[in-house]
């Protein structure tokens, strides 16, 4: 008579195992994605400048230019989380990486605003597909146990690319022009797509859709290869009631309903911040009298610092209630921020400033797809994470349109940035009552 097949919990096999050269991979592999992605976002804050000279046009006039990719990113986000729920994380994570990749190399040949407004919006919305998936994907593979720390180093590649994105435009805009960073944020994702293809697709998507035993058994043994796994079924440590149930459907129940709107509402306000900074400070510092270079290499410190941030704020949420230690660095944001606008002549205090409000700003920011990627079950997480960063680029539109405004207005560079600080006041405000919510429920 043949053995029965044992019962083999998948999220129980990776929480019990020592983190692989396999699961390195896969975090590797991410990590560049995220970093291609950071490069590509935040590129055209660093050509403006170049752009308003050979166009002839004002800072004001490229606002449509600044907020088009984001404009595409919360698209890209909205549609690839369902996606992604319902065909799989690694097909979406590809595909977007290919779009973005082809789009940022068109953006090179743009000849009008109107032009590099449409091709930087189709950038958009690979961008905006990516990082939710790589986010999720990495998120399947990680042991509970380190979990944010592992999708906080992830994200310290959107970041790093961030701010590679300000050391390359320094280099290249004196001598090739700003159609250079284009290109060259293009092919970098472009070689990386083929790298891509030796991606697994997520352990627990394949367990939710029923892949066949063999693959998932495949995926497992490279996880651990000493180990057989002969006629073992495997499971997933959620209810059956969720795993039937579709993505938005998770996302927008009422188990989840309070949970996913103060995350929307904490990334909305944090990328209101990060997308007017990032986009706009390379100009506010030029109007201060600050030479392009300068303004340039300090800007790239903003970004730079999150990569620490996000490791120890990784680091700390393994550790004590996540919460509450996001919602602590948003609220250092708000200080340090607030203390940047007011060291305008001062160029090494605005720069260590500068770098130290991205430390606690990025860190923060960097930790919220951990969190969102924690709350939702597999049948949603795609579309729980990717809904968060979706709603939440609105709060970059908000953010890009907003620099052209108050620059429009003439307010004092001083005034701009007491204003940032109140977002992010209202970030650490919403995760404190989403904590409260959650450990009021779980009583």
């Amino acid at each position: 008579m043949a053995d029965r097949p044992h019962t083999l919990d998948v999220q129980q096999f990776i929480d019990e195992r020592r983190f692989s050269p396999y699961q390195w991979f896969i975090l590797v592999l991410c990590f560049l994605v995220v970093a291609a992605d950071g490069f590509d976002t935040a590129a055209i804050g660093f050509v403006a400048p170049a752009l308003a000279v050979e166009w002839q046009v004002s800072k004001t006039a490229l606002a449509p230019v600044m907020s088009a990719a984001l404009a595409g990113l919360a698209l890209g986000a909205l549609m690839a989380g369902p996606m992604a729920d319902r065909m799989g994380r690694k097909k979406v994570l590809v595909g977007s990486v290919l779009i973005f990749a082809l789009f940022s190399i068109v953006c090179a040949f743009a000849s009008s605003v109107t032009e590099l407004t449409v091709m930087r919006f189709l950038t958009g919305i690979g961008l905006g597909a990516a990082m939710p998936n790589a986010t999720t994907l990495m998120a399947e593979y990680a042991p509970a146990r380190r979990r944010s720390l592992v999708v906080n180093t992830m994200f310290c590649g959107f970041t790093l690319g961030a701010s590679a994105g300000g050391l390359v435009a320094a280099l290249l805009l004196p001598h090739y022009g700003w159609r250079s960073v284009f290109i060259t944020g293009g092919v970098f994702p472009l070689l990386l797509v083929v790298v891509l293809l030796a991606l697994p697709e997520s352990i627990r998507f394949m367990v939710l859709r029923d892949w066949p035993r063999a693959k998932i058994a495949a995926v497992l043994q490279r996880i651990a290869p000493g180990m057989a796994f002969g006629q073992m079924r495997f499971v997933l440590p959620e209810e059956v009631s969720l795993q039937q149930q579709t993505g938005l459907s998770v996302v927008l129940s009422p188990r989840f309903r309070s949970g996913t709107a103060m995350l929307w509402l904490t990334y909305f306000c944090g990328l209101l911040v990060f997308y007017l900074l990032t986009s706009w400070l390379p100009t506010l510092m030029h109007d201060v009298g600050y030479a392009a270079r300068e303004a340039a290499l300090v800007s790239a410190l903003f970004p730079l610092g999150g990569g620490i941030g996000a490791i120890a704020m990784g680091w700390l949420m393994d550790r004590f209630e996540p919460h509450r230690v996001i919602a602590l660095a948003f609220t250092l944001t708000a200080l340090f921020v607030w203390m940047v606008g007011q060291q305008a002549s001062h160029l090494m205090w605005l720069a260590l400033l500068t770098f130290v409000a991205g430390v606690c700003m990025n860190g923060a920011q960097s930790s919220l797809p951990a969190l969102a990627a924690a709350f939702y079950p597999t049948s949603g997480r795609a579309t729980g994470v990717a809904w968060m960063l979706g709603v939440g680029r609105l709060g970059g539109i908000l953010g890009a349109f907003a620099g052209g405004l108050l620059l429009q207005a003439n307010f004092a560079f001083s005034t701009i940035f007491a204003w940032l600080a109140l977002p992010s006041l209202a970030a650490a405000a919403a995760l404190l009552v989403k904590g409260i919510v959650m450990r009021a429920r779980a009583g």
